[in-house]
């Protein structure tokens, strides 16, 4: 099966503990467009093993299962499992630094890993460059919405 990996970071001009909440499955109904989530597990809380689906998101064309595999607020870091079944498994990395009191970088990893053929086809057109222009997006949408926030 065919894998790829790509990891891409930015800097936003807030507080760490104003970015990081934001990577969650609740967190991101705040600032992605469209973002919708199924809460199967009856709180909003992260936390390890917490257990989540969406329909099309993050390069997704069929439904998918988020499962947090990491979660360590105290490090400000996150990681998933996005299964596709039949098309791919994602995991997804989220580490956010503070570089000044208010100033946050935040480094994101996707690797996705191949189960079908469909699933390898979407790897082998998953650019570096693809993926910069996600991750940028991602930046635009966090600043946009910090600049509502305030």
């Amino acid at each position: 099966m065919a894998s790829i990996k790509h990891s891409a970071g930015f800097d936003i001009q807030q507080p760490i503990q104003r970015v990081f909440p934001l990577f969650s499955a609740e967190g991101e109904t705040l600032w992605v467009p469209g973002w919708t989530y199924e809460n199967i597990m009856g709180s909003k809380e992260l936390r390890e093993d917490y257990i989540f689906l969406t329909e099309s998101h993050d390069h997704a064309s069929t439904r998918a299962i988020w499962l947090v595999k990491r979660f360590e607020p105290e490090n400000h870091f996150v990681q998933f499992y996005k299964v596709e079944p039949e098309e791919k498994v994602g995991i997804i990395t989220i580490q956010c630094s503070a570089k000044e009191q208010s100033l946050t970088h935040t480094q994101v990893t996707y690797e996705y890993i191949g189960l079908s053929r469909k699933g390898n086809a979407f790897i082998a057109s998953f650019s570096k460059q693809k993926y910069r222009e996600f991750i940028d997006e991602w930046h635009s949408l966090l600043t946009s919405h910090f600049k509502s926030a305030d």
